[in-house]
């Protein structure tokens, strides 16, 4: 029977249900001697829970997909599959996570991404100040103090887990050196700032969730300025820095630990998402940078992951 510190999954299940068990008892005979039966039904539940949400998810991606290659909407109320998607998207991203660390941590980076995320957007909404000057329109849902979409800080979420998932698996090779953390950092910012470009032509321009103001350069990603995107990738930077401590697993568990190939899944629908929008809206170049960037992590990513 594995020790207690030893089984995130099963951590999880007794702390957040008061259930403790100290070591001397975990490591004595009679206790040793018993099944595992009660444990089994555990983590298969919380497996279970992850793939429920995970399907789910691709439930809700396949609802907003349908209309842009049928043009049939499947509902009257527009924006609603949107929504759903951004919520499943963001509860399957942090299951998944929850197989491989403990809950405390998982809901620690909830919080600080979140939070980091949400209060560098409504800064940005009232000053500017990283992204350009942009608003928010109707179509973009409920906002917090007149500043913040709801939405933003899942999608927070689900750009910084999946994406750094995504940069473990294209830097695996070189997971053992000793500048592996920062390269993973920088790698991590980097995708989170491609998938603000892949975003950017979907939710602004196809979408108008947001509607970016005129600026002093002329040089725009379909309206949008292109310091839109150095806010991304430093907010990204930032993110990391306060959140890498509690994803950065132990080296006996990290040396155990599965190739987790979710976060790439999730990254390529969402691209795939992104690129169908451009080709129907006929934005061939956001379209081509989606097709490009998701191929080209596609096979660094597997490749890595079978290092």
């Amino acid at each position: 029977m594995r020790r207690h510190d030893q089984c995130p999954l099963l951590d999880f299940v007794l702390v957040n249900f008061g259930f403790t068990l100290r070591a001397t008892d975990m490591d004595s005979p009679s206790l040793s001697r018993r099944p595992t039966a009660e444990v089994v039904p555990i983590t298969r539940l919380l497996d279970l829970g992850s793939h429920t949400l995970s399907v789910l998810a691709l439930v809700s991606f396949i609802l907003v997909l349908w209309p842009l290659i049928t043009g049939a909407p499947v509902s009257s109320k527009p924006g609603w599959s949107e929504a759903v998607l951004v919520l499943t998207a963001a509860m399957a991203t942090l299951a998944a996570l929850a197989r491989i660390l403990p809950g405390q941590k998982v809901l620690l980076v909830t919080v600080v991404i979140s939070l980091l995320g949400g209060l560098v957007h409504g800064l940005g909404a009232k000053t500017a100040f990283p992204f350009g000057p942009f608003v928010y329109s109707v179509a973009a849902g409920p906002q917090f103090f007149n500043a913040l979409a709801w939405p933003i800080p899942l999608i927070w979420i689900i750009a910084i887990l999946n994406t750094r998932g995504v940069a473990k698996l294209m830097l695996r090779p070189w997971r053992k050196l000793r500048s592996y953390g920062f390269g993973l950092i920088g790698l991590t910012a980097t995708l989170v700032m491609l998938f603000d470009l892949a975003l950017e032509p979907f939710a602004a321009h196809a979408n108008h969730y947001w509607r970016w103001l005129p600026t002093k350069f002329p040089v725009t990603w379909y309206d949008a300025p292109l310091v839109n995107f150095l806010g991304w990738l430093l907010t990204a930077l930032l993110i990391l820095v306060f959140t890498t401590p509690a994803l950065t697993l132990k080296t006996s568990r990290a040396r155990k630990s599965r190739v987790d190939y979710h976060p790439l899944v999730v990254w390529l629908l969402l691209l795939t998402l992104f690129a169908t929008s451009a080709f129907r809206n006929q934005l061939w170049t956001a379209a081509g940078l989606c097709v490009l960037t998701g191929i080209a992590t596609a096979i660094f990513a597997v490749r890595g992951a079978r290092w």
